[in-house]
This record gives C-alpha cells, structure tokens and sequence, in this order.
C-alpha cells in the first residue's frame, strides 16, 4: 500500500474529532499521505489538530489546509484532492474510527477489481451494530415513501426504496455514502472532482451517478469496517431525529439533484409526491392521533425553496465573514 493512498479528511469545528480518527490510522502513516481540510472554522481548530500532528511528528506525512471560506463538503475535498497524488484516495468523515486492516482491504478491493472506481466499507456503530451504507439512486417516487412513512406504502414500492438491506455479502450497489469511500485517481479524472454546487448532501449520490454512465461501478466490502458516530459538522440527521426544521442547504441539495438529473419536472414531481405522501401521513394522524408522521417543522413549505432556481449553489453565512 505505499504511496498508493491519500486520506481527505474535512473539518468544521470539530478538531477532537478529526484527532480521533487520526489516531485510528496512525499506524499507517509512515505509508500513506493525509490531507486535513480546515472549512473556515473560525476557531482553534487548525492550531490544534496541527499541533497534534507536530507532538506526534507526522508533519511530513501530513497537510492541514485552512480555507478562507466554508463553501461545503465538496468544496473541501476537492482542495484536498486536488492535492493528492497517489494512485487511490480515501475519502474520510471527521467523525470515523477506522478499524483495524480496514484501509488495507479497501484498496485491495480496488486493486482486485480494475473495473470498479469505488469501494466503501461496512459503516457501523462502536457496539458494531450496522449502520446503512448501500443505496439505490434517489427518484422522485421517494419522496412518496420517505414522507407518507407507511408500511402499505413502503411494501407497494419497494423496489425504489433508497436504502438496501445490511448484508455481510460484498456487493455492487447503486450509490454508497461518503463518510467513507475510496476512490481510484482515474475516476476524477475521467469525470472531474464533486460537484461543489452541493453544499452538504446528494453530492455523493450525484458523483456515483456521473461515475457509473462513465462506466466506473461501486463495490462494497464489508469486510473492512469503519465507526461512523454521526457527530460531525450536520445537524440534519439530529434534527430529523427531532423533527425539529432541517438547514436550508438540505433542500437546495435536494432541489439541485432532482433538477440534475431528472429536469425541472422531475423535481416538481419529488414535491408533489412528497405532497402526496404527506396527506397520506395526515390522514393517518386523524385515524390515530398518536401516530407521529416522519414531517421535519415547516418541511411542506421549505421543500419548494429553491424551484425557482434550483442550481444556484448555497452560501453559507461563514463565508460572508
């Protein structure tokens, strides 16, 4: 695995955590080279996370690069990748564990497969419990499923549904997430860096679709495992959780890749099925008034935010500083 791999690692205000995943590789680091993106945190975060690399003299093996704009997830990876120069670059969520021999079966599992661009592992929690990782594209029928949350619903349309069941088998799926992926240096090439137009969310989905209709699939070993906490820089999966009102650069994600890749009535259609959904959600609360629909505050009407201009990419308010 010499010099074949480099790790992006993207940071927003959360240096402890990018320390421990560090440290959950540093054993390899005599072999591989790490790129730390520092996405305009305005805190502590690149003295500290550049003094632990210091204390521990990993300075020659590893970069922290501070943006002077938080400009999203894609963003920073793509300064980090631009950087790279290793045949395999990994992809890597400040808030992973890597486990043991984890990185050295992803790149195998390229190596034994030329005709793959990507591999992800098996995502878990830190009691080894799994975590969703494998994916079918996003269609505007999900919207269907995602907002009526039945099981009569969710049966009738299965075959669409977006996540695919935990397997310990590999498999190929559609998409895979990227809080931790490795992908061959030829794909960037073939199909360029991630689109940046995608502040946070869909812009893996959207770089898995562009990959494949160039012919690069995914290959999912979960073998190799990695511990994704969920406690990084978004709070859209606590506040789903919550159903408290997501981020505004949720639903510009979400508006700028149906509008990508099924048109602007491929995006109304998303926003009228998940209309749809959500009557059928209502109606299921008037029947039983303890029934909690899967609705986020305000999501009927934030939903629609960007159809006006669904490829205008999100500004976020740090980088007005």
């Amino acid at each position: 695995m010499d010099n074949e791999l480099s790790v992006v690692i993207v940071n927003y205000k959360t240096p402890h955590l990018v320390i421990d995943a560090i440290q959950s590789f540093q054993g390899l680091m005599g072999r591989v080279r790490l790129f730390v993106i520092d996405n305009a945190s305005n805190d502590n975060s690149v003295s500290e996370i550049s003094n632990y690399l210091s204390a521990e003299g990993l300075d020659s093996q590893a970069t922290v690069v501070g943006s002077d704009k938080n400009s999203g997830f894609s963003s920073g990876n793509n300064i980090g990748i631009k950087q790279c120069k290793s045949e395999f670059i990994l992809l890597l969520n400040s808030d992973t564990i890597v486990r043991p021999e984890a990185l050295e079966k992803l790149v195998k599992t390229l190596v034994d497969n030329p005709d793959k661009g990507m591999a992800s592992p098996r995502l878990e929690w830190p009691d080894g419990s799994p975590q969703e990782s494998c994916f079918r594209y996003h269609r505007p029928v999900n919207e269907l499923i995602r907002s009526a949350a039945t099981r009569q619903v969710t049966q009738l349309l299965k075959r669409y549904e977006v996540p695919q069941r935990v397997s310990d088998d590999i498999c190929c799926p559609e998409w895979t997430s990227f809080a931790c992926v490795l992908v061959r240096r030829k794909v960037f090439e073939d199909i360029g860096l991630l689109d940046e137009g995608f502040f946070m969310y869909f812009e893996d989905v959207d770089f898995c679709i562009r990959a494949a209709k160039k012919g690069w699939g995914i290959i999912h070993n979960p073998s190799a495992r990695v511990v994704h906490l969920r406690g990084g820089s978004s709070p859209v999966k606590s506040q789903t959780a919550k159903k408290k009102r997501l981020p505004r650069y949720f639903y510009e994600s979400r508006a700028r890749y149906y509008h990508k890749h099924f048109g602007i009535f491929g995006l109304l259609r998303a926003n009228i099925f998940w209309h749809l959904g959500w009557s059928i959600a209502m109606l299921r609360k008037v029947a039983n008034r303890s029934y909690q629909p899967n609705i986020c505050e305000s999501q009927w009407r934030d939903i629609w935010c960007s159809f006006s201009n669904p490829s205008k990419p999100y500004t976020h308010p740090d980088s007005n500083r």
